[in-house]
């Protein structure tokens, strides 16, 4: 369903021939929408603003939509959107808001890379934003028709294999019995006898060979910490309610084997060459190659990303790959993009984009760390939110304060700021859903029943509506630039108008139509905020 802004501007632009940039009224004297397309006719055809303005008033065709167009100032027209068009484009919401989200006219198949904590390590603060954004993102370009396929790129190959497997065979380790946590545990003593224990550093070496030779009782122990990782994984993805299961992992592993053939089809092709020992690629406009083999003969995180994205274009068939992670990986990622479409192995009509966050800040302004410097676990971020509220409202805190501001920024994570049911937090959008819900019950317990919004007549009920048409206009365009804060602005905006409207129009002691309309327009934004939230992946309780 095409938006009405969407409709007004495509309307206006055809009398005007150029993008009349619309934007949302500033004040309710001035309609709904304004656009300043005549300011920007009058130079290059030597008229006044005015004039050129009276001359689109005239050839503009939105009768069937808005009140006559008026002319402000040194030439804006203002547009007005009759109140029954409002009061319909709102009522299509009510039986689902989905229905007005535009799906795409292209679907794609598109590869979402997200998550990717590593395999005997306990998911810490650097999970938590790319594990949230990645949710939103999944669920957002799912809502707009696209096929989206998650992948959870989990470090489980390498040589700290070497040495963990080790270390739990000179233990005599009860792998039955480990935990995450116990794996966490393994490592850090493996890690610390790395550096001690020569003989050990060297059996560690002949371990890791013996992995990748697939000796199978080196093998059973390195599936064994997978699973035991993986339990541990799903616990975090359960509390925090996203999306990812185990048939999302796709891992270091599964494109170990390929790593061999991609270099030598690139240097077969002239593409790699040897450099100092290392197999190496050269891109223009980037000062230092990406490193497929290093002198040791050892594969590192540029073949490895270069494979995947072959494979998910050969095999998962991807139309865009997008992968979510941590802002300072940025460099590699578009050296790895430039290697990948170099090769040939990601087509132009295949987009791939990287996503790069801020960190998670404390009160201090510096990372978010433990007392002792070190990278705080993902549950203790969950724990210290659910110290104040409960554990949907300390979710909605968390994604909210995550999603609401623009994704390369830091933010603070402030448990008692996040967690207040006023001002721009989670919460704040969950009391709306749960007031809008309260009068609804309020009039089913007295009977009283409502189909539609039929009647707009004042400001408060307008901008209500205005707000509920833009919704679908909303998702499009967030599936399209992956910017969530928009979605996040807009239920706040939401939210506010809603509060607003609640202030000035009385529902449940108004009368007869104007009472059944104001219901229908609660219950429309009730349904709009809960499909909003949970694209954000946060739950709308019908009461707190």
């Amino acid at each position: 369903m095409q938006s009405l802004a969407s409709l007004l501007s495509a309307r206006v632009e055809a009398a005007a021939g150029i993008d009349p940039e619309m934007r949302p009224a500033t004040k309710p004297q001035f309609g709904h929408f304004q656009t300043n397309v005549a300011l920007r006719l009058a130079k290059p055809q030597g008229r006044p603003p005015r004039e050129v303005a009276a001359d689109l008033v005239e050839r503009i065709d939105l009768a069937d939509l808005c009140e006559p167009l008026e002319i402000a100032g040194p030439g804006f027209i203002n547009l007005r959107i009759k109140p029954e068009v409002l009061a319909r484009a709102a009522s299509d919401l009510l039986a689902d808001p989905h229905t007005g989200i535009d799906q795409a006219a292209q679907p794609q198949r598109i590869v979402l890379d997200y998550s990717s904590p590593n395999v005997a390590k306990q998911m810490h603060v650097g999970h938590l934003r790319t594990t949230i954004i990645g949710d939103c993102f999944n669920r957002v370009l799912t809502a707009t028709g696209n096929t989206v396929i998650p992948q959870n790129h989990i470090g489980d190959w390498g040589r700290q294999f070497g040495m963990l497997i080790e270390q739990a065979l000179d233990e005599a380790l009860d792998l039955s019995a480990l935990d995450l946590a116990g794996a966490e545990a393994l490592y850090k003593r493996a890690n610390a006898r790395l550096s001690s224990d020569e003989g050990f550093a060297d059996r560690a070496r002949e371990r890791v060979v013996a992995l990748q030779a697939g000796d199978e009782e080196t093998l059973a122990i390195w599936r064994r910490l997978i699973e035991v990782s993986k339990v541990g994984f799903n616990e975090a993805y359960d509390r925090l309610g996203v999306l990812l299961t185990d048939a999302d992992i796709a891992g270091e592993s599964l494109y170990n084997p390929m790593l061999e053939a991609v270099c030598d089809d690139l240097e077969s092709r002239g593409i790699a060459k040897m450099d100092d020992g290392a197999l190496v690629v050269f891109v223009d406009g980037f000062d230092a190659p990406a490193i497929l083999r290093n002198r040791h003969g050892g594969y590192g995180y540029d073949v490895t990303d270069v494979a995947a994205q072959k494979y998910r274009v050969e095999q998962l068939h991807a139309d865009r790959i997008i992968y979510v992670t941590d802002a300072r990986q940025r460099h590699h990622f578009e050296l790895v993009f430039a290697v990948a479409r170099k090769a040939g192995y990601v087509p132009e009509g295949v987009s791939t984009e990287h996503v790069g966050y801020g960190m998670v800040l404390g009160a201090d302004g510096k990372p978010f760390s433990t007392r002792e410097g070190t990278a705080a676990y993902l549950i203790d971020l969950l724990d210290a939110a659910e110290e104040h509220v409960t554990r949907p409202v300390a979710l909605a805190a968390i994604k909210y304060a995550d999603l609401s501001s623009q994704l390369q920024k830091d933010y603070v994570f402030d448990p008692v700021r996040m967690t207040a049911t006023t001002g721009d937090t989670g919460p704040y959008l969950q009391y709306a859903h749960a007031r809008a819900n309260q009068i609804l019950r309020r009039a089913e317990a007295e009977g009283i029943a409502w189909e539609s919004i039929t009647v707009l007549t004042e400001p408060a009920e307008q901008n209500l509506a205005l707000l509920l048409s833009r919704f679908g206009e909303v998702i499009v365009g967030v599936a399209s630039d992956l910017q969530p804060h928009k979605l996040a602005t807009y239920l706040f905006d939401l939210a506010t108008a809603m509060s607003v409207f609640y202030e000035q129009c009385p529902v449940l002691k108004s009368e007869g139509e104007v009472r059944a309309s104001r219901l229908a327009l609660c219950a429309t934004t009730k349904k709009v905020l809960a499909t909003g939230l949970n694209l954000l992946g946060i739950e709308a309780p019908d009461q707190m």
